[in-house]
This record gives structure tokens, sequence and C-alpha cells, in this order.
């Protein structure tokens, strides 16, 4: 039994498996949420976890991106997004370090101090909050835990003497490029992982380092925080970083978050500098023990605002913190806006009113994803709430129209592309907010869209830029390992590796894996071949970029766009518009299949670890869709006879002999039989059966999960037909899994078992229903009407059930 109050902080160095463990916790609870401190960390765990239940019980939810089923369990926020007014069984912070930091502190602050599950809270993040977690939340139980695998300083190296799978650490867009550029002449080249790219082009960059296409990673200090990545070796190009106001040297902990990100699980991991940069030993000395100063101060900021005036609004942000362990944020990127609009005329002349004040406190609030001058993002947002409080109360088609026109240009080069998903994360944010798009579902759809096109560019140029395969071909032919070397202590080396590259070749060439097919960016004619690539239909087979752009596609599909059908050899098969991408296989039961890829075998590991996923999720979906809806509401208590109802539906995909059911059927009481009857529930005589699992697309969907399990004996070849010749062996368990009585010889769809039932029992022996108009019901021969009607020869309470029904 859980605490009704519990309120734990999970604190320890990078890889305790603290974020594993708080989704894992989050599992064992009827609902949750857990607030993440990037979108992409809230992509990945969204991805594993609609992998694992579905996505029809999963929610996601970032500034940018709003994915919500109808009924969702479960919310993987940023911590910014979290949706507090939803209440949930356990609610988990993760890295609530972050408190400490002066742009976003203060948010992580309000979620430590007054985010809570209603059964269970976890606080998430490093040791250095051991104390003021203490002070500030005294309820709160510290839980520790050690690193799961030994973290060691192995110095200073050259790039060109690097171990394979180590990732590159700087602290500016500019110094990435340069040695991504090093990387790609010194050692074949480096996937690039920075905080601007979407979602979309990192996954397919840290595709490529993950299945092995490149060895070398370059990233900033985005990597630090949960990204899941199979780095051996961390190299610091860099100790200072710019932090908004001015350069500084970077602290302890800083450091350590960052080197933690080599070895993951049980597999150590090093880390060190890029020669001739040094790492003082006290500093190595610090990160190697997890020994950090502790953190004394957090940012806060007054959560409950005053939005009754201007002024009101302005006093309440300067509200001196509570305690002396926080201090108040002043020059927030939200707070300088609204001083900036607060001057303005027409801004004044519009915000007067309680609501007006709060719609420009949330217009305030839209993140300058472009990183401009403050100027630049005020005037933007200035022009929104001018015309969100205006007569037209929207942004219409013909104000967001021509901004996203101007944006969506898939040419140029890399710091161009870059630029333009910045700007459109923009208008991708004002698009799911509430109310304030006329057509916001349309322009939800067509930002995301011009995003994916310049992100499927991006990662082309990043490509062509920064990855050479004949430098990495080379480099292994020269001696470089291929696998990954373990440094054996403190200032160890690998073999060193090539430092040329051949002369280019007149053709493109293809990667050692095969998996696809890479220009060399120095010849003219691959250069022009790519770039109409990247304006080519995203159709697999058409090309390296269209054929990753077909496989983004995928993966970010809907529901709507797959479909699990029986094939003509009784094979289950998952179909991505007509074309099939997996195939089922038995799993450890009716209801949890497993999936396998299918055609997919040129697709890149990392690829198919994310099409693997996203297949395993819509089958969940699948089950889930065909019997989730009679569940019982989880903030009422069933009575047995309800749950027992639900759960043998839910068992049977929807259908349940009568007989099997009896006892909790007689205990049901009025109300719940209503109940069940709006959920689309019959209680028949013979069978009980979910009405919508009986509609032909749901019937495909069960006739493949029945196959899988028990065999194509089982399962109906035509799935739909009211009725077929059932095979010898076939079971009559899986034959109602497949949503199918069996009725003498014959396999009898559901709902038509019950009127078929109806007409006969309701004429009697003295006046039976034509043979004809059975057959025509069965979709039979009248001979075969005989064997049906012998086998609904029940006992006397079946007699009177049947009749009653029809």
């Amino acid at each position: 039994m859980i605490d009704a109050s519990a309120l734990t902080a999970v604190l320890g160095p990078t890889n305790t498996g603290k974020t594993h463990r708080a989704v894992e916790r989050m599992l064992e609870h009827p609902t949750g949420m857990i607030g993440l401190p990037l979108r992409l960390l809230a992509r990945e765990v969204y991805d594993r976890l609609t992998a694992r239940i579905g996505e029809a019980r999963v929610a996601l939810v970032t500034g940018e991106e709003k994915r919500v089923p109808r009924r969702p369990d479960y919310w993987v926020c940023t911590v910014e997004a979290m949706p507090l007014s939803v209440e949930v069984d356990f609610l988990a912070v993760d890295e609530v370090q972050l408190a400490a930091d002066a742009q976003r502190g203060h948010v992580f602050t309000a979620r430590l101090l007054g985010a809570r599950g209603r059964r269970e809270t976890w606080l998430l993040g490093a040791g250095t909050m051991r104390g003021l977690a203490a002070e500030l939340v005294p309820t709160a139980r510290v839980s520790e835990y050690p690193r799961l695998s030994r973290l060691g300083f192995a110095g200073a190296s050259k790039l060109s003497h690097l171990p394979p799978r180590s990732a590159v650490v700087a602290f500016s867009i500019e110094q990435v490029h340069e040695l991504a550029e090093r990387l790609c002449a010194l050692r074949g080249g480096a996937a690039v992982v920075l905080g601007a790219l979407s979602p979309r082009t990192r996954n397919a960059q840290v595709a490529m380092f993950q299945a092995g296409e490149v060895d070398f990673l370059v990233a900033t200090d985005a990597i630090g925080m949960g990204l899941n990545l199979d780095v051996d070796h961390v190299a610091f190009a860099a100790l200072r970083k710019f932090d908004g106001h001015e350069p500084r040297p970077l602290e302890g902990a800083e450091l350590g978050q960052i080197a933690g990100r080599a070895g993951r699980y049980l597999r150590d991991g090093t880390f060190g500098t890029v020669a001739p940069l040094e790492l003082p030993d006290p500093f190595a000395q610090a990160v190697e023990g997890h020994r950090f100063a502790p953190v004394e101060r957090l940012w806060w900021r007054n959560p409950d605002l005053d939005t009754s005036s201007l002024a009101a609004l302005g006093a309440s942000l300067r509200r001196p913190p509570p305690s002396r362990r926080l201090r108040l944020v002043e020059d927030a990127e939200d707070s300088a806006v609204l001083g900036r609009l607060a001057l303005l005329p027409e801004v004044r002349a519009k915000a007067t009113r309680p609501e007006a004040v709060e719609l420009l406190w949330q217009v305030c609030r839209v993140p300058d994803f472009r990183k401009l001058l403050l100027e630049s993002h005020a005037a933007l947002l200035a022009d929104v709430f001018v015309t969100l409080a205006g007569p037209r109360a929207v942004l219409d088609s013909d104000w967001i129209a021509p901004r996203v026109r101007a944006i969506d240009e898939p040419e140029g080069d890399v710091d161009d592309l870059l630029a333009r998903i910045a700007a459109i994360r923009t208008f991708t944010y004002l698009a799911h907010q509430p109310g304030w798009l006329a057509e916001p579902a349309e322009w939800q759809a067509r930002t995301r869209a011009v995003e994916d096109r310049l992100s499927d560019a991006l990662h082309a140029r990043l490509v062509l830029r920064f990855v050479d395969r004949r430098g990495k071909r080379r480099s292994r032919v020269r001696g470089m390992p291929a696998t990954r070397p373990r440094l054996a202590g403190a200032g160890a080396r690998s073999e060193p590796g090539a430092g040329s590259v051949a002369a280019p070749s007149p053709a493109p060439r293809a990667s050692q894996r095969g998996a696809v097919s890479v220009p060399d960016p120095s010849h003219p004619v691959a250069a022009l071949a790519e770039r109409r690539a990247l304006q080519a239909d995203p159709r697999p087979g058409a090309g390296r970029h269209s054929e990753s752009a077909w496989l983004e596609a995928l993966v970010a599909a809907p529901h709507e766009r797959f479909r699990l059908e029986l094939a003509e050899r009784g094979e289950a098969r998952v179909a991505f518009e007509g074309r099939e991408v997996g195939r089922l296989v038995r799993g450890a039961t009716l209801l949890r299949p497993e999936v396998r890829l299918a055609g997919l075998d040129q697709v890149g590991q990392g690829a198919r670890l994310r099409v693997q996923r996203r297949l395993a999720a819509f089958v969940r979906d699948v089950v889930e869709g065909l019997v989730a809806v009679v569940r019982p509401d989880p903030a009422r208590v069933p009575s047995a006879a309800r749950k027992g109802i639900a759960d043998q539906l839910e068992q049977g995909l929807g259908t349940v002999d009568a007989r099997t059911a009896a006892l909790q059927r007689a205990a049901l009481a009025p109300g719940e039989v209503a109940e069940l009857a709006v959920l689309g529930v019959t209680l028949g005589a013979r069978v009980l059966y979910l009405r919508s699992a009986q509609e032909s697309r749901a019937l495909g969907e069960r006739a493949a999960l029945v196959a899988v399990f028990h065999g194509t004996a089982s399962a109906p070849q035509r799935p739909g037909v009211p009725s077929f010749a059932a095979a010898r062996d076939a079971e009559r368990s899986a034959l109602l899994a497949a949503g199918y009585v069996l009725l003498g010889r014959r396999a009898v769809r559901a709902d038509v078992c019950e009127r078929v039932a109806g007409l006969w029992l309701r004429s009697g022996p003295a006046d039976p229903p034509p043979r004809e108009k059975l057959a025509r019901l069965l979709g039979c021969a009248p001979r075969d009407v005989r064997h049906v009607l012998d086998a609904l020869e029940p006992d006397e309470a079946f007699e009177t059930e049947s009749a009653a029904q029809a």
C-alpha cells in the first residue's frame, strides 16, 4: 500500500537509473505524470512508453507538440508544459537541480515546491540538492543511489587519437561545426547534437551514431540531460560557456552532468579533454568521485500572479521570496518582454481588463526560439497580442500564412536551416495555444510539416558537411578498430587513426553497412543530385533523402495510417500506407504479441529501433482500441460483477460465452447493466459481445491476433463473414476471441448468432422461420442451417433469455 502523502527525493549522479525508476514507478499507479527538462528527452520517454503500453494511454505535452488521446492514463511533459490542473496518482519532476538555473530555474522551483501527485511524488535530481531538499521540502524522504558504472579520467587527447564511440562537447554552434569538420577530415565524420535541432533531426543524427555509421558525436551540453546515447568517452573541447550574460567557467556539477553521459548502465565510461586543453586535477577528481559543492539557493518567482491590472502583475512578479534559500528572478525572458510591451501605447490600450492582462502575460511567455535581439522578439509578440485582443480575437490564416510561407524553404546551408527551424518553432508553439488560432488543427499540421521538411533537409546537409565514409573506411583499413576499445585507466590512449582523406571519387559511395548512400559532397554532380533528392517525393527507394523522410513519416504517423491485417498465407502483418513493414509473432499472451520488422533490411540499426518502437506502440493501441472502452472508470470502485464482465470481455477481445459469465451477469446492478449498454455491450443469451469489436476493421485485427497466438486453424480467413465452416481442430475459445461462436460445424459471428437464436427460439418448433431466411443471415447453404439450429437447442434458461432478447 502506498502512503497517501508519500514524497520522495530521488538523488544521485548520472547513470543511477533515476528516470527509469520513476517511469517504472509511475506505471505501478493507475495514472501518472512526469516532467522532463528537455523536449527531446520527453519525446524519447514518450516513444519508450508508447511502445510498451500503446499511444492510447499516453499523452505527450511540450510547448510545441501535444499528443493527447481521448483518455490518457499517463502524461509525459516538459517541466514548463506540465498540465498541473490534471490530477494524477503519481507525479515526478526530473533534474530538479535546474532550479538553480538563472533562466528556467523558477519553473523547476515551482514544481519542487508545489507539484504533487494524489498518492505519490518523486523529485529527481543530483546529490547537490540534498541539503536544500531537506530544508525546503522537509516531509520528503531522501533516497540516494550510486552510479551503476565507474567513470574514469583519461586525460587529454588529440582528435585524431580519440577512441571510437566518443562524444566531443563544445558550447557554441560555431565550435561544434568546426570540430565536426575536423573529425570528418581525420576520422570519417561525426553526428551532431545541438539544443537547436528539432527532434526529427536529432533522432536522425543520433540514429547514425547509435548504428555505428559514424563513430563520433559532437554536441553541446544538450547531451547532459538524460538523453540515452551509446557513448564510451566524453571529451571536452571547451571548459567555458556563455550563460546568457557572459562567458564563465563550467562548474564542477556541470562537468559531472555532461561527463556522466559516458558509460551507460553497467558499462564503465571515461572522460577527458581535447588537447591541448587540460582539465585541472581537482576538477577531474571531483567528477570521478561525484563530489560537488551543494546547491545553496534556488531561483524563485511568485506562482500566484495578480493579473487584475498591468501594475498589479508587475508588482506580483516583484514579490520577494518567502525563504532565504530562494532568490527572486528579475531578468527572465518573459518578464523582460512584458516590460517592453507594457511601454507600447497600443498594448496598454488593450490591456485594461483582467482577462486581457492574463492574455498579455501568456503571450509574453512564448519562448524566443530564434534567440535574436529581445526587441525583435518583443515586436512579434506585440503583434500577436494586439491581434488577439483586437476585433478578430484570433490569429487567422491571413496573419499566419505569409509568415509560415516565408520560412518554408528547404534550400540553404546548415545555419540557414537552423534559423528557419527556430522560426517555425515559434509558430508551432502559437498553433498549440488554446483559442489563439482560427484553425488550430490545420496550422498545427502545417507548421509540423514545415518543420519536418526543414529537419530532413538539415539532416541531409549535416551528413553532407560532416560525414565522409571513405575516411572512416580508410581509418579502419589502416588499423583503427571498429569496436569500442576500453580505456585502461587515466591517461590511456587508443591506437591512432589516419589523418588524411582519400581523393574525391566521381560517384557516390555506399556506407559500409549498406544502410544509406552518402554522396561525396565535393563532387558537383553528387551535390546537384542531393539537392534534387531533397525535393523528391518521400517514398522508399526514391533516394537516400526520400527514404529517410519516409522512415521519419512512418515513426511520426498517427494510428490511422497503419493497418493490422491477416495476409493470404495466414500471416499477421502490419502495413503502413499499403507497404508491409512488420509481422506479428506469438507473445506471452493473446493481448501481448511481439512485432518483427519486415522489408526494412537495408535500414540502419538506429532507425530500425525507432520503427520497432512505433510498430509496437501501434499494436498495443490496436488491442487497447478493441477492449479499453469496457474498463470501469478508475475514479469509481466497480462491483466484482462489473469488473469480472469487463475482464472477461478484455481477455476475449470483446466476446464472452454467456455461460462462463452467468454468475457475474446475474449479480450486475441495474445501473451497471445500463452502463454496459451505453458502452456498446450486448448481454446476449448465447454470447456477450462488444458491438464496436464486431465492426469490419476490428474483426480483421482480431483475426490477425488470434492467428498469431492460436494458429490459423482457429482464425477466420475472411474476417467479417456471417459464418464459415470451422476447421476440425479449431479451438472454441480462439474462435470466440476472433468474434465467432462455434455452433455445430460452423463458426457464427457473435451478432449473427444472437439474431438467429432470437428468430429460432421466438418462432418455436411449431412455426419455424424459413431456412432460406436463416441461410441468408448465416451466409451459408440451407442444408448447413440444420447443424446451427441443432446447436442452438440449449437448456431452458437459455431458451427463455433468447426469447427475451429477441
